[in-house]
């Protein structure tokens, strides 16, 4: 009989046994890995595809209220959304937290939703939660800050100025605030004559100098000479934009041919001669191609706070609400205006 069990009689059959059973042991255990795997990524996708429209508020209360998520990742979840543009869901989470949410926890989540009703562009809504905050928590600066920034929005600049007396109260630095709502008010008041508005400006500037684009912009616009007599030569580069779009009209060619960089501009536009190169790239090549290269500027708006790149100009970034940050970053881009101005001449 025991020639039938040669395993007694040959080790190397034991030693095939045991390796075909590790074998099997591992293909079993690779096996049920990936079949875990992909388990987990369909449950995964399962609950994200929940997500891929918004549910009733009943749904949400539902899904809050069973506790599958924590506080926490619901707050997690509803800021992912509020970063990605989608607000409504966002604003979804966020009221229906506040149903359930503990008192400690209710005055952040309200500010929370406030912010992304402001982001999502319903002023009133988040006026009115900042408002509620600020009844029983009235030393809040963040709050009291970005409800100025509602009032600012609104274009209610009177309530807006009222916001930066209790920011002064918290020693927080409202200085540059009060300049630029003072600013913005008389720009868009409809009580003030243009000249009243540009003299008053000027007084602003001329405190410490800030706020330099945002008021030769309407100087430039309302009253070039004012604005010529009264210009910063060394800020011109930080007004690029609103040189290269003036009329020839509106220049003073007695203030550009005694300033360097205003001569390379306006003949890199083709307004004057004389100057044959520019440390400028873009002004250099302009200025050696005489209106030959079908080229024109473009130029970029960078937050020098935060560093993000708008295509038009600022006067209080929209992204990080930073005042007088704005930065012109100037390239060359083919001149459409030209072609299609010589298309039209091609036509009579």
């Amino acid at each position: 009989m025991n020639s039938f069990f040669i395993e007694f009689h040959d080790p190397l059959f034991g030693i095939i046994i045991f390796f075909v059973i590790v074998f099997l042991i591992t293909i079993f255990s690779y096996w049920w890995a990936k079949y875990k795997s992909k388990e987990h990524t369909k449950s995964l996708d399962n609950f994200i595809k929940d997500f891929k429209t918004i549910p009733s508020s009943k749904d949400m209360n539902m899904l809050i209220s069973k506790g599958d998520m924590s506080e926490k990742s619901w707050m997690l979840l509803a800021t992912l959304y509020s970063k990605n543009g989608d607000y409504e869901k966002s604003i979804e989470i966020y009221s229906e937290l506040l149903k359930i949410t503990e008192k400690e926890n209710e005055r952040e989540l309200m500010y929370l939703l406030g912010r992304t009703y402001f982001k999502a562009g319903f002023l009133e809504r988040s006026k009115k939660i900042f408002l509620t905050i600020l009844k029983d928590n009235p030393r809040s600066p963040y709050v009291l800050h970005n409800l100025l920034l509602v009032y600012e929005y609104m274009k209610d600049y009177d309530s807006a100025q009222e916001v930066l007396e209790p920011l002064d109260e918290l020693k927080s630095d409202i200085e540059l605030d009060a300049q630029y709502l003072k600013a913005t008010k008389i720009i868009y008041s409809t009580d003030m004559k243009s000249d009243e508005k540009s003299k008053e400006l000027l007084a602003i500037h001329k405190l410490n100098g800030n706020l330099t684009y945002m008021i030769f912009d309407y100087l430039f616009k309302h009253d070039p000479d004012l604005a010529w007599k009264n210009l910063d030569s060394s800020k011109c580069e930080y007004l690029s934009d609103i040189f290269w779009s003036l009329q020839r009209k509106d220049l003073n060619f007695d203030i550009i041919s005694n300033n360097g960089y205003l001569k390379e501009l306006y003949c890199a536009r083709g307004d004057i001669s004389g100057v044959t190169k520019s440390n400028i790239f873009e002004f250099d090549v302009l200025i050696n191609l005489e209106k030959k290269s079908g080229a024109t500027l473009k130029f970029e708006y960078i937050c020098d706070n935060c560093k993000h790149v708008f295509p038009f100009a600022f006067n209080r970034c929209s992204n990080c609400h930073s005042i007088d940050t704005s930065n012109i970053e100037i390239s060359l881009v083919k001149d459409f205006n030209r072609d299609f101005l010589q298309e039209n001449n091609s036509f009579q």
